[in-house]
């Protein structure tokens, strides 16, 4: 994955880390999280990207979260899709069901359909146990201490062929730490705290 997008992606730099943990000593202006935050399954975990998403943003920096559902829009559905290559071609199906809704997961089952050059044709499964929390526990874990309040709306911009819109979750540091407010979670020990922009 790393390597395609360095393919298609040149000019930007790719740093392999984990979600949870990753510091890369830098802030920036805004940190966008997408769907591969559905893949976090425990509140402690979600906790813990959110506070990699704080440390690297500069003072007056907004942090975007996009999962691909909250338990609140949760709809079971079925999604397909695939594209030709030269002389390849691929073709799958989703679906998406939820075996437990008192728990924070769903299961996302994959189907592909993998026709080789000779014209031989394999199928794969895949089966992804992915993470479902409601918006209070999402705007709960983004209104840390010195956090400004968080706010959450659907998407505009629908995937194709499914039932319910993306959930956008943003939320801000502040310009000037709150009295009282303890500080948010920045670079890690030994590492000198990037400047700030003026």
């Amino acid at each position: 994955m790393l390597d395609v997008g360095r393919r298609l992606n040149p000019e930007c730099e790719h740093v392999e880390g984990d979600m949870r943990t990753l510091r890369v000593g830098r802030t920036f202006d805004a940190v966008f999280v997408h769907d591969a935050v559905s893949y976090i399954t425990e509140e402690n975990d979600l906790r813990a990207v959110v506070e990699t998403a704080y440390a690297h943003l500069r003072p007056g920096g907004a942090a975007l979260f996009v999962p691909d559902w909250v338990r609140e829009t949760f709809v079971p559905s079925t999604t397909h899709g695939g594209n030709d290559g030269e002389g390849r071609a691929l073709r799958f199906v989703e679906c998406d069901w939820d075996p437990d809704p008192n728990d924070t997961t769903y299961v996302a089952g994959f189907a592909y359909l993998l026709r080789d050059t000779d014209g031989s044709v394999r199928v794969e499964h895949d089966r992804h146990v992915m993470g479902l929390f409601p918006r209070t526990v999402w705007i709960q874990i983004l209104e840390t201490p010195g956090s400004e309040p968080a706010s959450s709306a659907p998407s505009t911009a629908r995937r194709s062929a499914r039932i319910s819109s993306w959930e956008c979750i943003a939320n801000r540091v502040p310009r000037r730490p709150r009295p009282g407010s303890r500080p948010l979670p920045g670079p890690p020990e030994g590492r000198p705290r990037p400047a700030r922009r003026t």
